[in-house]
């Protein structure tokens, strides 16, 4: 390592604090426009006449855009620096939300959802890069979970409010704020972060490297299948509290609120899960995982259960969530920016895959808390893919130099 290195290092590290806080800003204002839909899916079924499982397709749409554009950016901008990339994909967020905001039927609410969704998975994947560089090795986990807490006090903070004002003044004044908190983003990383190069043999070529290594895929599909159990609950949260659980449209942000806060306690902990053991807070965040919905699908009549079971699901969920963007970082330590930002690929794929066999549940008329079953059934899926992953790797082990 050259002394110009160490110093470009020690200089990071020195303003990691501030670079961190604009990239978690980032995340604040997409788990705001991913999570606030799922809140307001009914008023956004009045406003066009549609039910809500149709409407529900606003997040699927969403989701593809994720699933489309992560690889898509992360592999044809390779060899941009990344602080450049990450403005230029905060302010796409923004252009995406400020359609969603003015779009006059439908069919553009769909196409701008989509657009949305496109900057989302290439900027938490590339954030999730950035930061490990602004600390030690041995704290990538903590990094990334820093990186994440944006997310998670999205849920916290920025959803129940923009839920609340969406059901008092409109839905729309949810993706008007997601667009001025996206702005300030851009201002906020061309001001705090420091000039991060592309790798020096960054490129497309290196970058599509990654997907020839099993565990890659495995850490892949164990996201898109496991991570669906959370959503085919949560993409339906409002009705849920309504109709299952018996509470009145205003305490919808209050539920959104506790899963929030499950959440960021859930980042504040899962980093050092993590860096503790990377596989192993995989197979426990997605054991627990299944334990919560199982009790959520009994209980969930009782709002005490109710306020209960959807705050561990916020903390489990995200711990999960910090463990498989690690394990994709670990798989592929040469083309990091492509595997960690399909992991918000596969996530995605989970969130349409159960938002939509959620709906297919509801709309086979077997209540709301079949949802809950259906999150199990993918929870359970998930753990199998997961410890198959485990006994590939064992028997390559002796033949694979570590």
């Amino acid at each position: 390592m050259t002394a110009t290195t160490v110093e470009s290092s020690a200089t990071r590290r020195t303003n990691g604090g501030a670079a961190m806080g604009a990239l978690a800003m980032g995340g604040f204002a997409i788990g705001t426009t991913e999570f606030a839909t799922m809140g307001l899916l009914p008023q956004m079924a009045d406003t066009f006449g549609i039910s809500i499982p149709t409407a529900g397709h606003a997040i699927s749409l969403y989701a593809l855009g994720v699933v489309v554009g992560a690889p898509l950016i992360a592999g044809l901008a390779a060899k941009l620096p990344r602080k450049g990339l990450l403005i230029g994909l905060t302010i796409a967020l923004a252009l995406g939300n400020g359609l969603s905001a003015v779009a006059p039927n439908t069919a553009l609410l769909m196409t701008a959802r989509f657009v949305a969704g496109l900057p989302h998975g290439a900027f938490f994947g590339i954030a999730a890069v950035v930061a490990t560089t602004l600390v030690p090795p041995e704290r990538r986990g903590t990094a990334v979970a820093r990186i994440m807490v944006g997310l998670t006090l999205a849920n916290l903070i920025g959803v129940p409010v923009v839920t609340a004002a969406g059901q008092q003044i409109g839905w729309r004044v949810a993706y008007f704020g997601v667009t001025v908190i996206a702005l300030a983003t851009a201002l906020a990383v061309a001001r705090w972060l420091p000039r991060v190069p592309a790798p020096r043999d960054a490129g497309i070529g290196a970058e599509l490297r990654a997907f020839r290594r099993p565990q890659v895929w495995f850490a892949l599909v164990t996201g898109m299948i496991g991570f669906g159990g959370m959503f085919a609950v949560y993409s339906y949260i409002s009705p849920l509290t309504t109709e299952v659980t018996g509470l009145s449209s205003s305490a919808v942000p209050w539920v959104l609120a506790v899963f929030g806060l499950g959440m960021t306690i859930g980042a504040t902990v899962g980093g050092r899960f993590v860096d503790w053991s990377v596989m192993g807070t995989v197979f426990g965040a997605m054991s627990a995982v299944t334990v919560v919905l199982v009790v959520f699908a009994l209980t969930a009549t009782s709002p005490v259960m109710a306020f209960g079971t959807v705050f561990l699901l916020g903390l489990v969920s995200q711990v999960l969530a910090s463990a498989l963007q690690v394990r994709l970082m670990d798989a592929s330590p040469d083309a990091p920016s492509l595997a960690s930002s399909s992991n918000h690929s596969a996530l995605n794929i989970a969130n349409g895959a159960g938002a939509w066999l959620g709906g297919l549940a509801i709309g086979a008329g077997w209540g709301y808390t079949s949802t809950a079953w259906v999150g199990v059934a993918l929870s359970l899926a998930g753990l199998a893919v997961a410890g198959l992953s485990v006994l590939v790797d064992h028997r390559r082990a002796p033949l694979t130099p570590r």
